[in-house]
């Protein structure tokens, strides 16, 4: 039985910061076969520019550090412009709502992955437009 996953190559410019980790009851055969097939699988969904970057990393775990350091920063400007996103989302007529939904969800998940602490302001933002 074969898989195919239909994947968007991460460009630095879509969705970053979903991760996982490897059950303890695996073997370590299976932990070894699993980690060599999350580097496949990282390589293979990432676009040619990012590729580039952390081609020479020698494994998954490794990798995924170098993609976080790259577009996970946490710097007072990347959170102020997370922030402003979230702060100006507006609903738009002519755009479906689950894509509107799914744009809003991103900038919240992107907040949180960089740990913006919760604030009045925030907790109202994401109140006021769940109702």
């Amino acid at each position: 039985m074969v898989s195919k996953w239909d994947i968007e190559k991460f460009t630095g410019d879509n969705d970053f910061g979903l991760e996982g980790s490897l059950p303890v009851t695996m073997s370590r055969v299976e932990k070894t076969e699993m980690v060599d097939k999350a580097k496949s699988a990282i390589v293979l969904c990432l676009g040619d520019k990012v590729l580039r970057e952390v081609v020479k990393e020698p494994n998954a775990t490794s990798m995924w550090a170098k993609l976080e350091s790259l577009y996970m920063t946490k710097s007072l400007a990347h959170r102020q412009f997370l922030k402003q996103q979230l702060y100006s989302f507006r609903m738009v007529k002519s755009k479906a709502i689950m894509e509107q939904l799914t744009e809003f969800n991103k900038i919240l998940d992107d907040l949180e992955n960089i740990e913006v602490c919760h604030t009045p302001i925030f907790d109202l933002a994401v109140t006021d437009t769940c109702r």
